[in-house]
């Protein structure tokens, strides 16, 4: 739960739709470009984020330096 008493999934629910955002699903191809990434940075999720990023043609936001190394465009 939430600090204001709100489920989590009910507020990520109501941003997505608030925001239109939408949601990356996770591809098979992501996965296996994942296993071809330079071990630049070793946090799993990153990576997964990373070769999201590099596949869909999409930047990614992030502060992690670590990740400037791998050819995608790095906001913030």
């Amino acid at each position: 739960m939430l600090s204001e008493g709100k489920d989590l999934e009910d507020v990520v629910r109501q941003q997505v739709e608030v925001n239109r955002l939408q949601v990356l699903p996770v591809l098979l191809g992501h996965t296996l470009r994942v296993a071809r990434l330079p071990l630049h940075h070793r946090d799993p999720f990153d990576r997964l984020l990373m070769a999201q990023a590099m596949v869909e043609g999409l930047p990614l936001l992030s502060a992690d330096p670590a990740l400037r190394v791998y050819r995608v465009e790095v906001i913030w």
